[in-house]
Protein backbone atom coordinates (compact mmCIF):
# COMPACT_ATOMS: atom_id res chain seq x y z
CA UNK A 1 0.00 0.00 0.00
CA UNK A 2 2.88 2.57 1.06
CA UNK A 3 4.40 2.10 -2.76
CA UNK A 4 1.26 2.28 -4.23
CA UNK A 5 1.08 6.14 -2.22
CA UNK A 6 4.28 6.63 -3.22
CA UNK A 7 3.44 6.35 -7.27
CA UNK A 8 0.35 7.97 -6.81
CA UNK A 9 2.34 10.87 -5.45
CA UNK A 10 4.93 10.74 -8.25
CA UNK A 11 2.45 11.08 -10.81
CA UNK A 12 0.30 13.73 -9.14
CA UNK A 13 3.68 15.69 -9.07
CA UNK A 14 4.57 14.98 -12.63
CA UNK A 15 1.27 16.14 -13.79
CA UNK A 16 1.42 18.86 -12.10
CA UNK A 17 4.50 20.07 -13.25
CA UNK A 18 3.26 19.58 -16.96
CA UNK A 19 -0.07 21.21 -16.20
CA UNK A 20 2.57 24.27 -15.00
CA UNK A 21 4.51 24.09 -17.84
CA UNK A 22 1.63 24.18 -20.48
CA UNK A 23 0.01 26.95 -18.32
CA UNK A 24 2.92 29.10 -18.62
CA UNK A 25 3.81 28.22 -22.26
CA UNK A 26 0.14 29.33 -22.86
CA UNK A 27 1.00 32.69 -21.50
CA UNK A 28 4.43 33.37 -23.04
CA UNK A 29 5.66 36.41 -23.67
CA UNK A 30 8.76 35.86 -25.70
CA UNK A 31 8.13 36.88 -29.68
CA UNK A 32 8.50 33.75 -32.10
CA UNK A 33 11.50 32.02 -32.69
CA UNK A 34 12.87 33.60 -35.37
CA UNK A 35 11.29 36.98 -35.15
CA UNK A 36 12.54 40.64 -33.55
CA UNK A 37 10.67 43.30 -32.21
CA UNK A 38 11.67 46.22 -33.78
CA UNK A 39 14.02 48.61 -32.28
CA UNK A 40 14.37 51.24 -31.87
CA UNK A 41 10.13 52.00 -30.70
CA UNK A 42 8.79 54.74 -29.19
CA UNK A 43 5.75 54.15 -27.42
CA UNK A 44 4.99 57.77 -26.84
CA UNK A 45 4.36 57.92 -30.75
CA UNK A 46 2.98 54.21 -30.93
CA UNK A 47 -0.09 55.19 -28.33
CA UNK A 48 -3.32 56.23 -29.50
CA UNK A 49 -6.28 54.75 -31.74
CA UNK A 50 -5.17 51.63 -34.33
CA UNK A 51 -7.70 50.12 -36.23
CA UNK A 52 -7.38 46.52 -37.14
CA UNK A 53 -6.86 45.66 -40.52
CA UNK A 54 -6.37 42.32 -40.48
CA UNK A 55 -5.93 39.55 -37.61
CA UNK A 56 -6.02 35.53 -37.38
CA UNK A 57 -8.99 33.76 -35.97
CA UNK A 58 -8.92 33.56 -32.07
CA UNK A 59 -12.07 32.91 -29.86
CA UNK A 60 -11.83 36.65 -28.29
CA UNK A 61 -12.36 38.09 -31.61
CA UNK A 62 -14.60 35.88 -33.22
CA UNK A 63 -17.37 37.44 -34.82
CA UNK A 64 -15.54 41.06 -34.79
CA UNK A 65 -15.73 43.69 -37.08
CA UNK A 66 -14.71 47.59 -36.81
CA UNK A 67 -12.14 46.70 -33.93
CA UNK A 68 -10.02 48.93 -32.63
CA UNK A 69 -7.40 49.75 -29.97
CA UNK A 70 -6.35 52.62 -28.22
CA UNK A 71 -2.79 52.62 -25.78
CA UNK A 72 -2.29 55.41 -23.36
CA UNK A 73 0.98 55.50 -21.64
CA UNK A 74 0.72 55.55 -18.10
CA UNK A 75 2.77 57.49 -15.57
CA UNK A 76 4.23 54.04 -14.38
CA UNK A 77 5.40 53.36 -17.60
CA UNK A 78 2.74 51.07 -18.50
CA UNK A 79 0.69 51.20 -21.15
CA UNK A 80 -3.45 50.82 -20.87
CA UNK A 81 -5.07 49.05 -23.63
CA UNK A 82 -8.32 49.51 -24.61
CA UNK A 83 -9.67 47.16 -27.28
CA UNK A 84 -12.90 47.61 -28.78
CA UNK A 85 -15.17 46.23 -31.66
CA UNK A 86 -18.45 45.10 -32.64
CA UNK A 87 -19.74 41.34 -32.37
CA UNK A 88 -22.13 40.59 -35.68
CA UNK A 89 -23.57 37.33 -33.74
CA UNK A 90 -24.70 39.73 -30.58
CA UNK A 91 -24.92 43.12 -32.49
CA UNK A 92 -23.34 44.81 -29.90
CA UNK A 93 -20.27 46.89 -29.07
CA UNK A 94 -17.53 45.31 -26.68
CA UNK A 95 -14.70 46.27 -24.71
CA UNK A 96 -11.83 44.83 -22.76
CA UNK A 97 -9.20 46.88 -21.38
CA UNK A 98 -6.04 45.62 -20.03
CA UNK A 99 -2.22 46.41 -19.12
CA UNK A 100 0.98 46.07 -20.98
CA UNK A 101 4.29 46.03 -19.63
CA UNK A 102 8.02 45.99 -21.93
CA UNK A 103 9.21 43.02 -21.27
CA UNK A 104 12.71 44.39 -21.79
CA UNK A 105 14.34 47.97 -23.17
CA UNK A 106 11.57 50.26 -23.73
CA UNK A 107 12.85 51.27 -26.97
CA UNK A 108 11.98 47.64 -28.11
CA UNK A 109 8.58 46.91 -29.55
CA UNK A 110 8.43 43.69 -27.37
CA UNK A 111 5.58 44.06 -24.52
CA UNK A 112 3.14 41.58 -22.70
CA UNK A 113 -0.20 42.34 -22.57
CA UNK A 114 -2.85 41.12 -19.47
CA UNK A 115 -6.86 41.52 -19.70
CA UNK A 116 -7.02 38.95 -17.09
CA UNK A 117 -5.24 39.31 -14.02
CA UNK A 118 -1.33 37.87 -13.62
CA UNK A 119 -1.68 35.98 -17.49
CA UNK A 120 0.31 37.77 -19.88
CA UNK A 121 0.31 36.91 -23.58
CA UNK A 122 3.41 38.21 -25.98
CA UNK A 123 2.58 41.14 -27.71
CA UNK A 124 5.26 42.07 -30.14
CA UNK A 125 6.05 44.78 -33.25
CA UNK A 126 7.71 43.19 -35.78
CA UNK A 127 7.21 45.23 -38.62
CA UNK A 128 6.76 49.27 -38.21
CA UNK A 129 6.22 52.00 -40.66
CA UNK A 130 8.59 55.14 -39.78
CA UNK A 131 6.05 57.52 -39.83
CA UNK A 132 4.03 55.17 -37.32
CA UNK A 133 0.89 54.54 -39.95
CA UNK A 134 0.67 51.16 -39.61
CA UNK A 135 2.22 48.11 -37.33
CA UNK A 136 2.24 44.04 -38.07
CA UNK A 137 2.28 42.39 -34.67
CA UNK A 138 2.44 39.01 -33.01
CA UNK A 139 1.64 37.05 -30.60
CA UNK A 140 3.89 34.05 -28.44
CA UNK A 141 3.70 31.99 -32.08
CA UNK A 142 2.85 32.39 -35.38
CA UNK A 143 -0.81 31.78 -34.60
CA UNK A 144 -1.48 35.23 -33.72
CA UNK A 145 -0.78 38.13 -35.97
CA UNK A 146 -2.61 41.46 -36.32
CA UNK A 147 -2.08 44.37 -38.83
CA UNK A 148 -2.89 47.69 -37.64
CA UNK A 149 -3.44 51.24 -39.10
CA UNK A 150 -3.95 54.49 -38.08
CA UNK A 151 -6.81 54.62 -40.67
CA UNK A 152 -9.23 51.92 -41.10
CA UNK A 153 -8.31 51.59 -44.83
CA UNK A 154 -5.16 50.36 -46.23
CA UNK A 155 -4.15 51.32 -49.50
CA UNK A 156 -4.08 48.32 -51.68
CA UNK A 157 -0.40 48.66 -52.77
CA UNK A 158 0.58 48.71 -49.07
CA UNK A 159 -2.02 46.19 -47.99
CA UNK A 160 -0.06 43.94 -50.95
CA UNK A 161 3.70 45.03 -49.25
CA UNK A 162 2.13 44.05 -46.04
CA UNK A 163 1.10 40.78 -47.19
CA UNK A 164 4.31 40.22 -48.79
CA UNK A 165 6.18 40.81 -45.80
CA UNK A 166 4.62 38.69 -43.47
CA UNK A 167 4.66 35.68 -45.77
CA UNK A 168 8.24 36.74 -45.76
CA UNK A 169 8.20 36.05 -42.24
CA UNK A 170 6.57 32.69 -42.10
CA UNK A 171 3.25 33.92 -40.65
CA UNK A 172 -0.01 31.91 -42.26
CA UNK A 173 -1.30 35.00 -44.50
CA UNK A 174 -3.88 32.84 -45.68
CA UNK A 175 -5.77 32.53 -42.62
CA UNK A 176 -5.98 36.22 -42.30
CA UNK A 177 -9.53 37.87 -41.65
CA UNK A 178 -9.72 41.59 -43.35
CA UNK A 179 -11.73 43.34 -41.17
CA UNK A 180 -14.68 45.61 -42.18
CA UNK A 181 -14.77 49.10 -40.57
CA UNK A 182 -18.54 50.27 -41.77
CA UNK A 183 -20.42 51.71 -37.78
Amino acid sequence: MHASLHTWLRRCAVLSTLCVCALLAACSTAPPAGLQAVSPFDVQRYQGTWYEIARLDHSFERHMMDVSARYNVQADGSVQVINRGFDTQKNEWKQAVGKALFTGASDRGSLKVSFFGPFYGGYHVVALDPQYRWSMVVGPDRDYLWILARDKQLDPALKAQLLRQAQDLGLPTNSLIWVSHTR
